[in-house]
């Protein structure tokens, strides 16, 4: 089966890296996801933008919009989306990300709700909007748990993709973890906007062994499962591992066993590929 990794990471980012030492196992490099996706099938991951200027700060008010990956290599087959730092979009910055997203390995843009105290209807966000119809570029928001205790969860909860997926009907808008833990508020908005997907990114952190210690735990996954067939549309879903907070190869195995098989197909690579269209040349 072809897989795209719809959410992964690959920055130099401080609690990444203690992720990947104390609690995850995996080598967080290009090396280690390289070895990693080779060993998975995976044909291409799509990382997610972000960058830390003081050791240990993200979410990092200084980071300059756009924000990129600074530890990929050539031969790690990754393209990403341009993170945006809200208290960095100034008109100089918009030069610059209307730059940026001309490249070619840049196939969307990531919002990071919750991390930045902005909701993603706030006018700051505008020129991004704009910028993402005029480049048919999808946009990613964080929704959801922070991974950060400075985050403000009242930013991230997926209810506030509603106004924005209603104003801009011409974007197609990624929910990132579902919203997780409020994935039945993301499911309706899911179900009732035809421009809003959903990854499964994100909704473990650990090994293997806690992956399938999670799963086998009877009510752990009770409103993730409801949320799904709440939505009752497979096709809105995309396939993401949040890597490096889980080794790749048992998370595929986790959401393989939650989605049923005839629409795999969907989740793991052709939403993907219909969300993201400038990652056709990649494939």
């Amino acid at each position: 089966m072809k897989i795209i990794d719809a959410h992964m990471h690959l920055s130099k980012i401080e609690s990444f890296h203690k992720t990947a030492l104390d609690l995850s196992g995996v080598d967080y490099s290009s090396e280690g996801i390289l070895e990693e996706y080779e060993e998975a099938g995976v044909r291409i991951g799509i990382g997610m933008g972000l960058a830390e200027v003081e050791h240990n700060g993200f979410p990092d008010e200084s980071a300059r919009t756009p924000m990129g990956l600074d530890l990929a290599d050539q031969a790690v087959p990754i393209v990403y989306c341009a993170g945006i730092n809200p208290y960095q979009l100034d008109e100089d910055a918009m030069v610059r990300l209307r730059s940026e997203v001309q490249k070619p390995e840049v196939v969307g843009l990531k919002i990071y709700l919750g991390y930045y105290p902005f909701y993603a209807y706030d006018g700051v966000y505008e020129p991004v909007y704009e910028l993402a119809k005029e480049f048919d570029l999808p946009i990613v928001f964080h929704t959801g748990d922070t991974y950060s205790e400075r985050g403000l969860l009242k930013y991230a909860h997926p209810l506030t993709l509603d106004e924005v997926a209603v104003k801009h009907r011409e974007i197609n808008l990624v929910m990132a973890h579902f919203g997780d833990p409020w994935t039945l508020d993301g499911a309706e908005v899911v179900y009732k906007n035809r421009n809003v997907f959903a990854d499964l990114s994100g909704l473990v952190v650990g090994t293997g062994e806690d992956i399938k210690r999670y799963k086998e735990s009877p009510r752990f996954f009770n409103h993730l499962l409801h949320a799904l067939t709440f939505t009752d549309n497979y096709s809105k879903f995309l396939f993401g591992t949040d890597w490096p907070l889980v080794p790749v190869k048992p998370y595929i195995e986790f959401i393989k066993s939650i989605i049923p098989k005839k629409h795999h197909e969907d989740v793991f690579y052709n939403t993907a590929l219909n969300v993201f269209p400038k990652l056709k040349p990649f494939i």
